[in-house]
């Protein structure tokens, strides 16, 4: 990799990084607020280093449980869409159910989940992002094989084509661009509903716990490093997609330089 790259890969989004937390000290200092109205980013390290114990183990909680219902709605998502994309009257019949299921306000769902499966704490929180996380990637999916040209098909159903093989050479490569564009999406999605199980059910598990028990000792350092921690984990996991996204889709890519 030549150091231009380099620099654009790691460099530039680092500097950027820098910038933000450049101008939140700043927008603290010059307002004057106190910790207990706004932390600013000299206030997070402290925050970390007294619970850093915490933020592993309930850190790795939050993560396993979103990758986990992640990977759950890429399954879903995709066997859905697939569904939805080769066949018209399941689009007809299945989108205003997906789109009236997905205006539906996840904060509202969070509760009813909890008390039906009371107890089940890793599964509810799992449930939570798999619900939040699917839609992106079966509506991406569903779109990417519905607009495949027919005159694909037909060339390869006469040369004597099986649907299955059809899938795997022309529908599948097609749709990864999309498939990718809408999992990293889904990634964000997938810690908001993970977060929102932990806030919401009291369960003792998470960062989200770990953000409420901040809440409620008004110790707003912590909560604000709990928020730059999840925000992390989340440029972690797209960092992933877009390795795999490289991987497997990195011919679509027509970004200059």
């Amino acid at each position: 990799m030549t150091r231009t790259k380099l620099w654009q890969k790691v460099g530039v989004p680092l500097t950027a990084m820098v910038i933000f937390l450049a101008l939140w000290e700043a927008l603290v200092w010059v307002n004057g607020w106190p910790d207990y109205k706004m932390a600013s980013p000299s206030d997070l390290w402290p925050a970390f280093w007294k619970y850093k114990e915490l933020f592993l183990i309930y850190g790795w909680q939050t993560l396993w449980r979103t990758v986990a219902g992640l990977v759950l709605a890429v399954v879903f998502g995709v066997g859905l869409g697939t569904l939805m994309g080769f066949s018209r009257t399941m689009r007809d019949a299945l989108y205003p159910l997906l789109v009236g299921f997905n205006a539906i306000p996840k904060a509202t769902v969070v509760p009813i989940i909890a008390l039906i499966f009371i107890g089940a704490d890793d599964f509810n929180t799992v449930l939570i992002a798999f619900l939040i996380s699917f839609f992106p990637i079966a509506v991406s999916v569903a779109i990417g094989l519905s607009t495949l040209e027919p005159e694909y098909r037909d060339i390869l159903r006469s040369l004597g084509a099986s649907q299955v093989t059809i899938f795997w050479k022309i529908a599948l490569p097609k749709t990864l661009p999309e498939f990718f564009g809408a999992l990293k999406v889904a990634v964000t999605l997938a810690f908001i509903g993970t977060n929102l199980m932990e806030i919401v059910e009291p369960h003792g598990k998470g960062l989200g716990h770990l953000f409420d028990s901040g809440k409620i000792n008004a110790d707003y350092p912590l909560m604000f490093a709990v928020l730059i921690a999840l925000g992390l984990l989340g440029i972690l996991l797209y960092y992933i997609v877009v390795a795999f996204e490289r991987t497997f889709a990195g011919w679509a890519d027509r970004t200059p330089g």
